[in-house]
C-alpha cells in the first residue's frame, strides 16, 4: 500500500528526501505510561488500569509514528498527521518563505524535533520528526541546486 505522500505525487515528481518520525520523540508518552502502570501497580485493585493505561499509551505513540508522513519533492514540500482524522500540508517551493526547527533537550539528545514550515502566511509545525538538522539542509541544499 503507498504512503500518503506517495499516492499524491503529480506527474514529474519525485521525492528528493523522506523525513521519518523518531522513537524517541515518544519516550515521554511511553515514560509516563510506565510511571502511571507502577502506581498503579502498587495498588491491586487498580492494576488492570495500569496495564491499559500503559498499552493505550505504546498505542498513541505506534499511531504517532506511522501516521505523520514529511517529505520535499522536487516540486513542494508535503507532510501528512492523522489516522482517524487527518491534516496535511502542501506547500509549493515557490510559497515556502523559509523551513526551520525546534528541539527540546530531549530532541537534542535523540535528534529529533519539530520541523517548522513557514510560508504563504501560514506558519506549520510538523512534531517529532528524526534528525531535523539534515531535512533542513536537504531543503536548502535543494533550493541552491533550483536556482
Amino acid at each position: 500500500m503507498a504512503s500518503y505522500i506517495e499516492s499524491n505525487l503529480t506527474k514529474d515528481e519525485r521525492v528528493v528526501k523522506w523525513a521519518n518520525v523518531s522513537w524517541w520523540s515518544q519516550l515521554k508518552l511511553i515514560l509516563l505510561g510506565i510511571i502511571i502502570f507502577l502506581f498503579c501497580a502498587a495498588n491491586e485493585g487498580a492494576m488492570i488500569w495500569g496495564i491499559v493505561i500503559l498499552i493505550m499509551c505504546f498505542i498513541i505513540a505506534f499511531i504517532r509514528v506511522k501516521t505523520t508522513e514529511l517529505a520535499l519533492t522536487n516540486k513542494r514540500v508535503i507532510a501528512k498527521f492523522g489516522f482517524i482524522s487527518r491534516d496535511s500540508v502542501d506547500l509549493r517551493l515557490e510559497k515556502v518563505e523559509s523551513l526551520s526547527f525546534s528541539q527540546d533537550i530531549l530532541g537534542r539528545i535523540f535528534n529529533f524535533g519539530y520541523i517548522v514550515i513557514n510560508g504563504a502566511g501560514n506558519k506549520t509545525p510538523i512534531p517529532f520528526i528524526s534528525k531535523p538538522i539534515e531535512f533542513k539542509k536537504a531543503f536548502e541544499n535543494f533550493l541552491d541546486e533550483k536556482q
